[in-house]
């Protein structure tokens, strides 16, 4: 598979990852759209265990997908030996990304000076799959959920955690929608949807939307439908909400009126390679809001630098 294996062909890893991201639109997929397959529902997770964050989410989910493999963990192959693993012999590692921050010293165009310039660069390392190592600790293979009845209590848990976001709800009509002006949600009733789970999702789609009001990440709400900036904030409610199903274990799959957008990412994606990176990087913001606003937290910080501690 190509698109596996360290960079090669001078190809950048932003330039890697939206090619990829690319051919699964074309083909009518949703490559952040995570298939559970009652397997337990995690972010990828690195060998100590601390969730990705940003862009390695949905990539590794990706990769996980197209690979079937099923455990969250991925691992340098150094890790994996003092963890008392072994690569297996012809396996192929992935790359995780994370950006590197330098200084270097520029002339200050008007005054002559030399000032001090800050840049980040992204950078790549490869990762395995805990499902391509043999000898690891039970831990790095969850086993499989057979439990086809909805934990007890789990509705009400779920209940109470939209309760906590301090959004403006209203119940009327049969459409889902975020207004910016009116700064208002609105939802069909919950008897309306397939399940609680579902109605929960569609909520947490409008409320990543509800995210980028002036008043909270500032993001730009106002444009009409086929323009670059709408269809990148309808990507970014799309990560967003699909992190908060990991978080919270609840689907996206049932999300198919958004296929509609997807020749407008596609168009976006192609225009620039970068995109996807930061609609991710924002959509890291919105779940990270919503689910602190709920009272919980994702453990991780940004993708560190040091790829020693980024895996």
């Amino acid at each position: 598979m190509s698109f596996r294996n360290s960079t090669s062909g001078g190809q950048s890893p932003a330039a890697r990852i939206t090619q990829e991201i690319i051919s699964r639109l074309d083909a009518g997929t949703r490559p952040w759209v995570k298939p559970w397959r009652g397997v337990p529902v995690s972010r990828p997770l690195r060998a100590c265990g601390t969730p990705y964050r940003g862009m390695n989410v949905f990539w590794l989910w990706m990769i996980a997908d197209m690979c079937g493999y099923t455990s969250p963990f991925w691992m340098t192959y150094n890790q994996a030996q003092k963890l008392g693993g072994q690569v297996r012999k012809g396996e192929k590692s992935t790359i995780a990304i994370f950006y590197k921050s330098y200084t270097r010293q520029v002339e200050e165009p008007a005054s002559g000076d030399s000032i001090e310039e800050a840049r980040r660069v992204l950078k790549a390392y490869p990762v395995f799959n805990a499902d391509q190592v043999d000898g690891l600790p039970a831990r790095f293979h969850p086993a499989a959920s057979l439990e086809l009845v909805e934990p007890e209590g789990r509705e009400q848990a779920l209940d109470a955690f939209f309760a906590r976001i301090p959004a403006e709800l209203r119940h009327q009509g049969d459409e889902a929608y975020y207004e910016p002006i009116a700064d208002r949600i609105t939802m069909p009733r919950a008897h309306l949807f397939s399940g609680f789970d579902h109605y929960y999702a569609t909520l947490a789609h409008e409320l990543s939307h509800w995210t980028g009001h002036a008043s909270r990440l500032a993001r730009d709400l106002g444009n009409r439908f086929g323009s670059a900036a709408y269809a990148a904030e309808e990507l970014i409610a799309e990560l967003s909400s699909a992190m908060l199903g990991a978080e919270l274990g609840l689907p996206v799959t049932h999300l198919d009126s958004h296929a509609s957008y997807i020749d407008h990412w596609l168009k976006l994606l192609r225009d620039d390679d970068r995109a996807i990176l930061t609609a991710a990087a924002r959509a890291e913001e919105a779940s990270s809001l919503l689910l602190n606003l709920a009272g919980r937290e994702v453990a991780g910080a940004e993708e560190p630098g040091d790829v020693s501690l980024a895996a």
